[in-house]
């Protein structure tokens, strides 16, 4: 390999080569950390929407529990009203009658 214009050639050639290869592995890392990436963010995002969901469902549960005792106060506070009118119409009918 004497000859300047040979060996330039083989060096040329085996830089192709070793660049190719590199690229290509760099390409195939590069798309392995996206895949990797997305993985994860697709597992983040799927946990936080299932946390977001259990947590609107026991709220939920949370405020039908308080709704209920509180419309069963309100029921009971106008159950209270209603005997204290029949209460005082009671009276008035009476002081009408007399």
């Amino acid at each position: 390999m004497s000859n300047p214009v040979l060996r330039a050639f083989f060096f040329g050639r085996a830089l192709a080569e070793v660049l190719n290869e590199k690229v290509e592995e760099t390409f195939t890392n590069a798309l392995s950390e996206l895949g990797k990436f997305d993985a994860e963010q697709r597992e983040r995002l799927r946990k936080f929407v299932e946390e977001v969901q259990a947590r609107a469902e026991r709220e939920a549960a949370q405020e039908s529990t308080t709704g209920a005792a509180e419309s069963s106060g309100d029921l009971q506070e106008e159950i209270d009203e209603l005997r204290a009118e029949i209460a005082r119409l009671r009276a008035e009918i009476k002081n009408f009658r007399s």
